[in-house]
């Protein structure tokens, strides 16, 4: 509990400094929300004047942040220039993004683990070849060509696969663009996977269990692969929120209203109070998921445990 409070209190400047980077890039974005929001209608004077006083558009940088912030700690995240509040914006998008992050992610672990102890455990071996090429071509090949080509193939001309909405539902709907999401992060943890497990089989502790008579199994599950799993973690912690922030294009693809679609058009609308809320959400996430990594060190190796005890 200490180590984790002393976390917690590293992640406080951070997450101030980050906010208070997006709201400031926001804030230098060219033009006039309010006049952007009339389109290519005509905005009087007075109008334009009321309308910048309720949003404290003329106020300081610093002032308009703190007032931000205000109503951050208060549960807060503003409202958009139409006087919507962004949270009730969110809400239903938010749930969407967060259930194709999950389907992408657990995608990454279930299948990148096992494709990197397959190679791992027969490295220079054909299954090692096939999963060392294969996670190559879909780190090099982009997500919007990986996502139209599953979309077509597994979706229009095999028929597995809903092609595009949310009407069939979790898990139905998130199945294919959660496997196109996560294909470039699975690809990494096969590769991370396969290394660190290589690199573990050759230790000094290895040979000892082997010759202490324990299994094959054994060995490789409870001792190499458990301490591989440590990079490997250390990945998948900070990837999640990485596929929270990293869905704009395969939602656009798959036509799910999640929030990186509400960021895309927030932008071309110049609406920056709905921006900044999702960039705040998003840095609790990160923030958070390094805190359970870092917890989890210590589950994953007793040597860590002691050390921070």
């Amino acid at each position: 509990m200490r180590y984790a409070a002393q976390r917690l209190a590293q992640a406080i400047p951070v997450f101030f400094a980050t906010t208070f980077l997006i709201y400031a890039m926001v804030f230098a974005l060219p033009g006039d929300p309010i006049l952007a929001l009339a389109g290519d209608k005509p905005v009087p004077a007075q109008v334009l004047a009321v309308m910048r006083a309720r949003y404290h558009l003329d106020d300081p940088l610093l002032v308009q942040y703190g007032r931000y912030m205000l109503g951050v700690f208060q549960g807060d995240l503003g409202e958009t220039f139409t006087g919507q509040p962004v949270s009730e914006l969110l809400q239903d998008r938010w749930a969407v993004t967060a259930q194709l992050a999950l389907t992408a992610w657990v995608f990454e672990l279930v299948v990148g683990i096992g494709l990197g102890v397959l190679a791992g455990l027969r490295r220079g071996g054909a299954a090692d070849t096939a999963v060392l090429a294969g996670t190559t071509f879909v780190i090099a090949v982009p997500v919007f060509v990986v996502g139209y080509t599953a979309q077509i193939v597994l979706g229009l001309n095999l028929g597995l696969f809903p092609t595009a909405g949310t009407d069939e539902g979790w898990p139905g709907s998130y199945l294919l663009p959660g496997m196109v999401l996560g294909s470039f992060g699975l690809a990494y943890v096969a590769r991370l996977t396969r290394t660190s497990l290589v690199e573990n089989l050759r230790a000094d502790y290895v040979r000892t269990a082997t010759a202490k008579g324990l299994s094959r199994r054994r060995v490789v599950g409870l001792h190499a692969l458990r301490n591989s799993l440590i990079p490997v973690v250390t990945y998948l912690g900070v990837d999640f929120g990485n596929l929270m922030a990293g869905a704009v294009v395969t939602e656009g693809i798959f036509n799910l209203p999640g929030i990186g679609q509400q960021v895309f058009q927030s932008i071309q609308l110049q609406e920056g109070p709905v921006v900044v809320g999702v960039v705040t959400l998003l840095v609790m996430i990160f923030i958070l998921a390094n805190l359970a990594v870092d917890l989890l060190y210590g589950v994953l190796d007793p040597r860590i445990r002691r050390a921070r005890a």
